[in-house]
């Protein structure tokens, strides 16, 4: 069993909670669509009953190519974000890639994203440790499960007691991601609440060449075999037009397919969770 998280009295982490949905588009490319998306999922999740954590990323630092789009940068996207928060009444989160941003980041975000292939840097780790927030931190495709122990080590010592470790699949040769379910409950066993990531998990990275390809039909599956398996969260990016997304699209859910992918995943999550 791990350690509960709490962000607030309606939104628990772990424990016997029932699991939390961290959900939104790959990056802010509009506050216009930030806002259509934000409210969408509100009220499929209130409609469900599911506890929500709104996402965007502000800058996109890890896209295959230099001529790909990376959002609007931190001080447009945290000002974009901190309307979220205000307007839909729901918590934020979004992902630093560089130390210098924890802080200001920190002002806006309820929890703070370590993107995958940087889980193992130190300075990152260290500097988001010190805002005293939730951080949440994605388990590197290159590494073991296990390996996530020293990820939660650094934080601690730094003193963070507030953790999620994502699992978001691993790498299986050129240009593909595999999840082992074993890692779920391997991870939690570090005492943090863990988090499924649905959508990252069906990335073909660098498989169009310039751009992530991906499998979005995978997702329901890995999804409720997730929940099957018992986690405390399920991290999904949502789009209203995929075909026409700036970043991930090949893996993102439609926003109308939303709430019929939420049911049997809740469902599951009643059950397990009794």
């Amino acid at each position: 069993m791990s350690n509960i998280v709490k962000l607030n009295e309606e939104i628990k982490f772990g424990g016997n909670n029932p699991f939390v949905l961290i959900a939104g588009p790959c990056m802010i490319e509009s506050e216009e669509l930030v806002f259509q998306t934000a409210s969408a999922i509100q009220e499929i999740t209130s409609k469900l009953n599911i506890p929500f954590v709104f996402k965007a990323s502000f800058d996109k630092a890890n896209r295959s190519s230099i001529y790909s789009d990376r959002g609007p940068g931190i001080e447009k996207g945290l000002e974009i974000l901190a309307k979220v928060k205000e307007t839909f009444g729901v918590p934020v989160t979004s992902d630093i890639h560089d130390a210098s941003q924890a802080e200001l980041a920190g002002e806006v975000l309820d929890i703070i994203q370590i993107p995958a292939f940087l889980c193992r840097q130190t300075d990152l780790l260290v500097a988001a440790a010190k805002t005293g927030k939730i951080i949440n931190v994605k388990k590197g495709q290159f590494l073991a499960p296990w390996d996530m122990k020293n990820v939660v080590v650094k934080l601690k010592e730094s003193g963070c007691e507030q953790i999620l470790l994502t699992e978001r699949g691993s790498t299986f040769g050129y240009n593909n991601l595999v999840v082992d379910m074993r890692s779920l409950p391997t991870m939690r066993e570090l005492g943090a609440p863990v988090v499924f990531d649905a959508t990252h998990s069906v990335q073909i990275p660098g498989g169009n060449g310039t751009s992530t390809g991906g499998k979005s039909e995978f997702v329901p599956y890995l999804s409720r075999a997730a929940m099957a398996v018992g986690v405390d969260a399920l991290f999904a990016e949502v789009h209203p037009d995929p075909d026409k997304a700036l970043s991930d699209g090949p893996n993102m859910i439609k926003l109308h397919e939303l709430e019929e992918v939420l049911k049997p995943i809740k469902a599951i999550d009643d059950i397990i969770k009794g």
